[in-house]
């Protein structure tokens, strides 16, 4: 895990280094402060008044200067250390963002978007700041505890060596405490994942709870998780609880064991009493690195852990991806075929689709019609790789699309979905996703195509209105044509319709189909339909099962045969 972590730092090393001479400046002057007492107690007070006076105030103007140094050290520190961390937070966030738009949707098909929205906000934000502190507390602790140990063992090595002696146990009892701190800050952080899903699920369908008025079953829920995350924390604070009250007496035994032993030896004659005062200062010295070493635990299990479920996340292969020598496609004329394809889901044996064939030519309106699960959706999907086919070849123009790049190939092709999926802002700005670089008149032109300039320009600021969380302001059929103007905009020569219009009531399911059938004008079209009465005029209609295209051809030929797609549309209009 430390190799895979200490490369974040590279972009960073002057910054790092800077932040590193600083932090040992500090611990540095921290120890010859006390030694500068030690001299005005044993040497200066035994002058004569005037020679004492004039030691002591200029012995003090270098202690004023050295603590004007260290105060500008932890300065430095502090907000240069603080940035580098964010700096480093902020390329890994970068990073996982970039990581989750390539993994496909077969990953998303088994994430929740809490976990995932706490990998790249809590976690990065404890790993920035192990990053920050984790190297600086260690070298300082480091400096100050061996420093101290050298100067104490100067002053006097027996009471050096009583103070060493407590540190072997101190060590013990911290590593104990450490193995059970890790295993807690783990479990955390899968419980606050499991939290914010849970928080997610129900934030983003508080719609339907109110409309089944399930309050209380989601207050249920809401319960079991919230009772998870406390008693995580709560294992987690005994953990931490123990640790540093176990730390804190070990620390606090070292001065009363100090102060007992300097007592012992004083009474003897083998101790100066201003040798046990300039001890006692190194002490404070000897035990706040023990501190910081406390804080630094802490803050590695919380770091430590959440670089893990980073790394975890980061080590997640891209399925989908440009294989070596993808080019971008010239403009598709539209042809598509399907070469004995095969699929299933990476986690299910089930084969979904079974060497399936078939020849779409440029501009052809093809339907797809079947029973839910018989792989209508999942043969869609494979055309702009959603999923990759799990045997056989998919061809547009003659050429398998795994030699296009990726973007080259979504970039022409245009999905219009059921469950539409607007972004909170504008009406302008959810158009113009369908081309970034559209200029207000193309997405004014978009939309008319659409149909939806109309209830467009009645909106309370037109263009302009804020449509809000996934268009939560305008009703399914606004939110479909919306939907539909994107692709307008973005005019690839292949479209998809995946039961566009299947979610709509009868006036909205006019207004979009005419839109639909406006899109697909000289365009190859594939259309997932669930209303039959939708597909009628469809060229060619395709009825599949389980063991692939059992039956094709028009409306009027497939009622003729009076087979399964006769069979699905009397039973929907009976």
């Amino acid at each position: 895990m430390i190799k895979k972590f200490i490369p974040y730092y590279k972009p960073h090393q002057k910054l790092f280094w800077s932040d590193m001479f600083f932090a040992v400046l500090s611990a540095v002057v921290t120890l010859i402060i006390p030694l500068m007492v030690r001299r005005i107690t044993s040497d200066y007070i035994l002058r004569p008044a005037d020679e004492a006076l004039r030691l002591i105030l200029w012995m003090a103007a270098g202690m004023l200067i050295l603590i004007g140094l260290e105060a500008f050290c932890n300065f430095f520190t502090a907000y240069w250390g603080h940035i580098m961390g964010a700096r480093m937070e902020y390329s890994m966030r970068e990073e996982l963002f970039h990581h989750y738009q390539q993994l496909s949707f077969s990953f998303y098909d088994n994430q929740k978007v809490g976990q995932l929205m706490s990998r790249i906000g809590n976690d990065l934000f404890d790993i920035a700041e192990l990053a920050h502190h984790g190297p600086e507390d260690l070298f300082i602790s480091a400096i100050k505890l061996i420093g101290s140990l050298i100067i104490m063992a100067g002053v006097n090595w027996k009471l050096a060596v009583v103070a060493l002696l407590i540190l072997p146990p101190m060590i013990l009892y911290a590593g104990y405490c450490n193995t059970k701190m890790r295993t807690a800050f783990k479990q955390n952080r899968v419980q606050m994942g499991n939290f914010n899903a849970g928080m997610e699920d129900n934030l983003s369908g508080i719609r339907v709870v109110k409309s089944f008025a399930n309050e209380a079953e989601e207050g249920k829920k809401f319960k079991v998780l919230n009772d998870n995350l406390l008693n995580a924390k709560r294992y987690a604070y005994r953990c931490m609880g123990q640790f540093h009250s176990g730390l804190g007496a070990f620390t606090t035994f070292i001065t009363v064991a100090v102060i007992v032993a300097g007592a012992i030896l004083i009474s003897q004659k083998q101790l100066l009493a201003t040798d046990l005062i300039t001890f006692l200062l190194y002490i404070n010295n000897f035990t706040e690195p023990v501190r910081k070493l406390i804080n630094f635990t802490e803050q590695f299990q919380n770091g430590a852990t959440a670089f893990g479920r980073f790394r975890e996340m980061m080590d997640v292969e891209v399925e989908i991806k440009d294989l070596p020598g993808a080019v971008q496609p010239p403009r598709f004329e539209g042809s598509v075929t399907f070469d004995g394809v095969s699929f299933h889901y990476p986690e299910h044996e089930k084969t979904v689709l079974s060497h399936v064939s078939l020849d779409v030519k440029p501009g052809e309106y093809v339907a797809l019609v079947g029973e839910s699960g018989a792989g209508k959706s999942t043969l869609c999907s494979l055309i702009p790789r959603f999923y990759e086919v799990s045997d056989g070849a998919i061809r547009i123009d003659g050429q398998d699309i795994r030699g296009y790049t990726l973007k080259g190939l979504r970039d022409q092709i245009g999905v219009v979905q059921q469950d539409v999926y607007l972004f909170a802002g504008t009406v302008m700005e959810n158009i113009r996703y369908g081309r970034p670089d559209a200029t207000d008149e193309e997405i004014i032109e978009a939309a008319k195509k659409a149909n939806a300039h109309s209830f467009i320009e009645n909106l309370p600021n037109g263009y302009h209105t804020d449509i809000g969380q996934r268009g939560v302001k305008l009703s399914g059929g606004q939110k479909q044509r919306l939907s539909i103007a994107r692709v307008f905009l973005k005019n690839p020569p292949i479209l998809i319709f995946d039961e566009a219009t299947s979610a709509l009531d009868n006036e909205s399911e006019r207004v979009v189909q005419e839109s639909l059938e406006k899109l697909a004008e000289n365009r190859t079209t594939f259309v997932i339909a669930h209303r039959l009465s939708t597909i009628r005029n469809a060229e060619r209609i395709l009825v599949l099962t389980e063991e692939g295209i059992a039956e094709e051809g028009s409306h009027a030929q497939l009622m003729e045969k009076n087979g399964i797609y006769a069979e699905l549309y009397n039973m929907q209009f009976s």
